[in-house]
């Protein structure tokens, strides 16, 4: 069984990510921030959100790993930072649905849910240059990078919340993060 590990990054919708995962089918677990990369044994990483990057913790250290990462929201935005890309407040502050376009109807996690979908996203900070590598996979008339990958590296970043109920097809991306995981 696939097992997934959700690290905490102290989100109020962390729980969601884990139970997302739970109902389809994967082994996964929360663990702290705080935890040392090397201790955790996982097919896969998901950074969650989280309300700022002072309270990360080991976090970056994932990035490192052998498993793929999928960010979200703060998530993506940790792995712009150390990265090198560029993290900034965004025009929209607080939760909202977005209409997302997505650009790159071939990317692995987010490619499926062309040519557009449905989000809930807090706009408070967004990434606003990508870190080399990368690609942007999806953007929005609120966000220009509303979702981002490279592949190559394993690396996968969404603005927005797939694990809340206003999230149209959320379960499909963390299916597609499954997908990713299985196949690496």
């Amino acid at each position: 069984m696939t097992r997934i590990v959700v690290i905490d990054l102290h989100g109020q919708f962390t729980h969601l990510e884990r139970r997302a995962l739970r109902d389809i089918g994967v082994d996964t677990e929360i663990v702290s921030a705080e935890t040392p990369a090397d201790e955790v044994d996982a097919d896969g990483i998901v950074l969650s959100g989280g309300p700022d990057m002072d309270r990360v913790g080991n976090a970056p250290d994932y990035l490192d790993g052998d498993a793929p990462v999928l960010g979200i929201c703060l998530g993506m935005q940790l792995i712009a930072s150390e990265l090198d890309g560029a993290v900034g407040s965004g025009n929209y502050g607080g939760y909202a649905d977005v209409d997302v376009e997505i650009v790159d109807d071939e990317d692995p996690l987010v490619g499926s849910l062309a040519p557009e979908t449905r989000v809930w996203a807090s706009h408070a900070d967004e990434v606003t240059e990508l870190p080399e590598g990368f690609d942007r996979t999806a953007t929005s008339d609120v966000c220009g990078i509303e979702a981002m990958a490279d592949p190559d590296a394993g690396l996968y970043g969404v603005q927005w919340h797939p694990e809340v109920a206003h999230t149209e097809r959320g379960e499909e991306v963390f299916e597609n993060f499954v997908a990713i995981c299985e196949s690496a």
